[in-house]
């Protein structure tokens, strides 16, 4: 029996990103995981305020140099790559000089939602997939935090369900207080559009808002969880009827064990492991 390998996906980890709620989970939960004997990888966007000097950033030539299309556009898909010591995990950046550098992560100096949110969103669940890819390294469980990672559910489930890098894998989707009142773009869910995946995978979010991308993550993936004691009240009526593993809100003291479990109890197929 090897080790599970759990990828963990998050826009924010502390101590790159300010404090909030999901930006301490995905700083503590990967850690607590891999101590208590799983592998892990972690991925996160290069926003343009991370400092590169101070955080010891450094490209990973052998994963970057790839393009991305996006709404019938080349991106660059540069990888970088830091440690944060104490917790002796790496962090891999995904990064590209139109999306990511910027002064700020999703709204602007004024407080305006970025016009490309949607785009960014696609780029960053690509970018993360195709170099876990690269890395050879198959993941048990995807666990996702934060609607910036809402599409991968359903890149897993469709355009990447027969890679052997993830046509075992299982996914969990984190449920936060991150809402917006902004709609994406109208063709999103074309944008979106790729080889496996079909106009009628996309429907829910053919109205792209916070809900309905949300909803959309939750119905692709094998598990959810609660992890804000607030969510938006469309986003918590909607997971109180999922027929699917879900765990709810945990006391911040205990949710490491209470999701190492969940791991092991309701998404890990023991055959995945057995080699």
């Amino acid at each position: 029996m090897r080790k599970a390998r759990v990828l963990f996906i998050s826009s924010e980890i502390h101590p790159y990103m300010e404090m909030t709620e999901q930006s301490k989970v995905a700083r503590h939960l990967p850690q607590g995981i891999q101590e208590r004997g799983k592998e892990i990888r972690t991925f996160m966007p290069r926003f343009g305020n991370i400092n590169e000097r101070r955080n010891q950033l450094h490209e990973v030539i052998r994963l970057s140099g790839m393009n991305l299309i996006i709404d019938d556009t080349d991106h660059p898909l540069i990888i970088k790559v830091a440690s944060i010591q104490a917790a002796r995990m790496q962090v891999y950046f995904i990064d590209n000089e139109e999306y990511f550098q910027r002064k700020h992560t999703i709204r602007d100096a004024e407080g305006k939602f970025y016009s490309d949110n949607d785009d960014r969103s696609i780029f960053f669940g690509r970018g993360v997939l195709e170099t876990v890819k690269k890395l050879g390294w198959a993941p048990d469980i995807i666990h996702c935090h934060g609607w910036m990672t809402a599409l991968i559910p359903l890149l897993i489930k469709t355009s990447y369900k027969d890679d052997p890098m993830f046509h075992t894998s299982k996914v969990v989707y984190s449920l936060y207080d991150d809402a917006f009142s902004e709609p994406f773009n109208n063709n999103f869910a074309k944008k979106t559009l790729m080889e496996g995946l079909t106009e009628a995978d996309v429907k829910d979010i053919k109205d792209p808002n916070y809900v309905n991308l949300t909803k959309l993550a939750m119905n692709w993936s094998d598990a959810v969880i609660q992890s804000s004691a607030n969510v938006h009240p469309d986003v918590e009526s909607a997971f109180k009827k999922l027929s699917k593993p879900t765990l709810g809100y945990q006391n911040p003291e205990e949710y490491v064990e209470a999701y190492d479990n969940f791991y092991d109890e309701a998404v890990i197929e023991e055959s995945v492991l057995a080699e």
